[in-house]
């Protein structure tokens, strides 16, 4: 089925419209009821009627049940409708309407009270670097604060060294250690995932089943790398070829193709933005052609670029430092041109490409090594909730990463629908944005300090030599050191691959706030 199926808990999912072609699916997964949460003939023709669904559903051996909300919401008389049902219909149950929207809202109805409650200072939604990091920049300001922290990860890691993995310069087992040992002293460490916002009751509900309440919310889950997107892509991963330095087992294997190829064609790929650390699928070519090039072999292998977009670098003053470099490997650039499809044993991958007139074509190319950085997206729970912005990201004031519409509620990192790179070196200036503010709205005064949508990208052009991109909203440069950023430098290389990883595990995830002036309102 197309629809995404999201789960609430163990017991209970919702979805968007089905169709009785969708049932047997449904079956087959386990599900052994139904509940059709859409009334009839909202949507027209192409509607199925409940009772379509219901025979159907009984055909297979399913449960079935039709308490139809309207879309003003649900009335007394549905909850109540929904509890009887919960506690008859056989489990694991699927809830469905237009879009999985009103089914998950009315099961939040019908299960109000029912849950064990836990409440908190402040609840954090991530343990990423950004939930690491704020938890413990505000627990450095008031150890007395109870704060939860939502992950369901026991493995912490530690991203931007996967391209330097990729490269053969960076040890993979450097970037993981276990959440338990990073998670702040003080801290409630919740080992379960977000499965819906109740933000008028100032609750979140867990895949647990439980809930928690809290006088303020901070969300900052990260994205999701939407590997589906590409046809045939995950069948191929880690094999024919076919790599990404986005995923930690297969940074190892991206080293593997570089070191052992000799000769060919070697595609690298970047899709539409936005993704975290922009720069991460260029360097991932920079690297494996300045290893070519020292063994010899560059000038056998025909090295191309394809990106969706038409630059090859969002912040246009470092493009032509790095256009010496993509001349200097003699690489093909492919702007406009988006991986579709890949077809690992054949070596294939289609692209489709745009040209100045807005056609749209489909291209295949071989090849012998195929780098793919996939699209991204924010999390299901973040796309379907009422919080996000319009692009499906968390609707984030840009510069007190304050909810628009709940003061109680901040967001950081690469979830927040921001205009900023959403990179590392962003969340380490995010971190003591969102901890100042909201301390400050704890003691009810004024929100003080305002992000100015730094984030950096340490460019590595070759290995040695890293190109130190730093900026903010609107491309502005804001380099920390008093250096022309645009130049390859050996000491950036030595930030990049030895200080960053080091103060990254021992100072920002321990509360630790070097270089992160931000200015205030």
């Amino acid at each position: 089925m197309e629809q995404n199926i999201k789960r609430i808990d163990a017991c209970f999912s919702v979805t968007g419209q089905i169709g009785q072609s969708d049932l047997q699916t449904l079956a087959g997964q386990g599900f052994r009821s139904v509940i059709c949460n859409r009334p009839d003939h909202e949507g027209g023709s192409e509607q199925p009627e409940h009772t379509a669904l219901r025979d159907a559903a009984q055909a297979l051996g399913l449960s079935f049940a039709y308490v139809p909300v309207a879309t003003t919401g649900a009335t007394a008389q549905d909850v109540e409708q929904m509890r009887a049902l919960l506690a008859q219909l056989p489990t694991p149950v699927l809830a469905f309407c237009r879009t999985g929207n009103r089914s998950s809202k009315l099961y939040e109805l019908a299960t109000r009270g029912a849950r064990s409650a836990a409440s908190y200072d402040v609840v954090v939604i991530g343990g990423g670097s950004a939930g690491i990091s704020v938890c413990a920049s505000l627990l450095k300001r008031d150890a007395a604060l109870r704060i939860a922290v939502v992950e369901p990860s026991a493995e912490h890691y530690y991203q931007p060294a996967w391209t330097l993995v990729g490269g053969g310069a960076y040890d993979l087992k450097n970037t993981v250690r276990p959440t338990a040992d990073v998670m702040p002293k003080g801290a409630t460490w919740i080992k379960a995932s977000l499965s819906a916002f109740a933000p008028e009751r100032h609750v979140v509900l867990l895949s647990d089943g439980n809930e928690l309440a809290y006088q303020q919310l901070i969300v900052c889950p990260g994205l999701e790398l939407a590997w589906e997107k590409i046809e045939g892509l995950e069948d191929t991963l880690g094999q024919h070829g076919v790599t990404s330095n986005y995923r930690y087992d297969l940074a190892p294997y991206t080293w593997e193709l570089v070191r052992t190829l000799r000769g060919g064609k070697a595609l690298f790929t970047q899709p539409p933005m936005p993704i975290k650390c922009a720069g991460a699928p260029q360097k991932a070519m920079y690297l494996a052609c300045d290893h070519w090039r020292k063994q010899g072999v560059l000038d056998a292998i025909a090295v191309e670029f394809n990106l969706a977009g038409a630059a090859l670098f969002g912040v246009s003053a470092f493009v032509p430092a790095l256009m010496k470099y993509v001349e200097a490997y003699n690489a093909t650039l492919a702007f406009q041109s988006t991986l579709v499809k890949v077809d690992g044993p054949n070596k294939t991958a289609w692209f489709e490409v745009t040209d100045a007139n807005g056609n749209v074509t489909r291209q295949q190319k071989t090849f012998d090594m195929l780098h793919v950085v996939p699209p991204q997206q924010a999390p299901d729970v973040i796309r379907r909730s009422p919080l996000a912005d319009s692009a499906g990201w968390f609707e984030t004031d840009p510069a007190t990463l304050q909810h628009p519409r709940h003061a109680e509620i901040f967001a950081l990192g690469d979830v927040c629908g921001t205009p900023n790179a959403k990179t590392a070196a962003a969340v380490r200036k995010q971190v003591v944005v969102v901890a100042e503010n909201l301390i400050a709205l704890r003691k009810g005064a004024a929100l003080p300090l305002r992000y100015d949508g730094y984030g950096s990208c340490p460019l590595t052009v070759e290995k040695g030599k890293v190109i130190l991109a730093e900026f903010g909203y609107g491309g502005k440069l804001l380099p920390t050191f008093p250096l022309d950023p645009t130049v390859a430098r050996q000491s950036a290389w030595w930030l990049k691959a030895s200080f960053l990883p080091w103060f990254y595990w021992q100072g920002m995830l321990k509360g630790r706030e070097w270089f992160t002036d931000c200015s205030g309102s």
